[in-house]
């Protein structure tokens, strides 16, 4: 426990300004002092005026295991980019497609939230409801058969937490969710 609650919250307060100036310049594509300054109004803006919960991180960022994520992530999405565009073009295919629950290893909110936000990124799923008490994960699927069946559809998700949580989870997250062999 910090002594300096209020200097610690300021401390990650303007690291989080920055980051959402930084995003903003990206969004415009345009580094001038002018779209600088606008962003960090908003950056303000959105700070000070929404209160957010914070998120607790009690992991460690490891190298190699956001190396494997990032690398399958991009396997993942030019796949799946590419079996949707064959969906797209074959006459009279009818996809068959299905809300699937899993139940998540962890119930941290950020490993949930990066979990769905990446399935959701993949072309062909798309996280529809995501309970954070339960962690348990409800995502539609375009095709259950193209994904090789429902089973095989809910794995790939639990696969893709496994590398999120290697990616970024302490060694005591790990154990807990069940992945005793630590890769780092």
């Amino acid at each position: 426990m910090s002594l300096h609650p209020r200097r610690h919250r300021w401390r990650t307060q303007w690291a989080t300004i920055v980051w959402l100036t930084v995003v903003w310049v990206f969004l415009w594509g345009d580094l001038s002092v002018g779209n600088v300054l606008a962003g960090l109004l908003i950056a303000l803006a959105v700070t000070t005026g929404l209160r957010m919960a914070p998120i607790d991180f009690h992991g460690r960022f490891r190298p190699l295991g956001f190396l494997r994520l990032s690398a399958r992530f991009a396997v993942d999405l030019v796949k799946a980019s590419f079996e949707v565009s064959l969906i797209a073009i074959r006459p009279r295919y009818v996809p068959r497609g299905a809300v699937i629950g899993v139940q998540l290893r962890s119930h941290s909110d950020l490993y949930l939230t990066l979990t769905a936000e990446l399935c959701s990124l993949v072309p062909g799923s798309l996280v529809v409801e995501a309970h954070r008490l339960t962690g348990m994960l409800y995502l539609h699927v375009l095709d259950v058969r193209q994904s090789g069946g429902i089973e095989a559809a809910r794995q790939s998700v639990l696969d893709q937490e496994e590398r999120v949580l290697r990616a970024f989870a302490s060694d005591e997250e790990l154990v807990a969710a069940g992945l005793v062999g630590v890769r780092t």
